[in-house]
């Protein structure tokens, strides 16, 4: 990886990562078009942690998810449009972070959402 180290990824709880590679190049390369850095907010989730924010979807136990925090307009544009050209088609936004995950990007339809 080029624009992250893979310790930025690791359970809040635990601290271990478990990231798909896939995900990561993807991910890194949509750092590189948004040309802003990305503070990755949560990474790879045990499933301890992930039932404990509440979360029932498995993207970030499989490691094919992050949150990017985010929190002023133009960062935003920079990360969504990094995210998009590098081919990401699940989208979730929040008044602090930016969701993306490739978990069920295979055959499902586009996809962005709000918090």
């Amino acid at each position: 990886m080029r624009y992250f180290k893979l310790e930025e990824f690791s359970c809040k709880c635990c601290n271990r990562v478990i990231m798909n590679d896939n995900f990561l190049t993807k991910l890194d390369l949509a750092r590189e078009y948004a040309d802003v850095p990305f503070k990755i907010m949560s990474g790879y989730r045990c499933p301890k942690h992930n039932a404990a924010v509440g979360s029932t979807s498995k993207n970030h136990v499989n490691g094919k998810a992050v949150d990017i925090t985010c929190a002023v307009g133009p960062q935003r544009i920079a990360i969504l449009t990094g995210l998009i050209k590098a081919g990401f088609k699940r989208i979730g936004i929040a008044e602090s972070f930016i969701h993306a995950d490739t978990m069920d990007s295979e055959g499902s339809p586009v996809s962005c959402w709000l918090y």
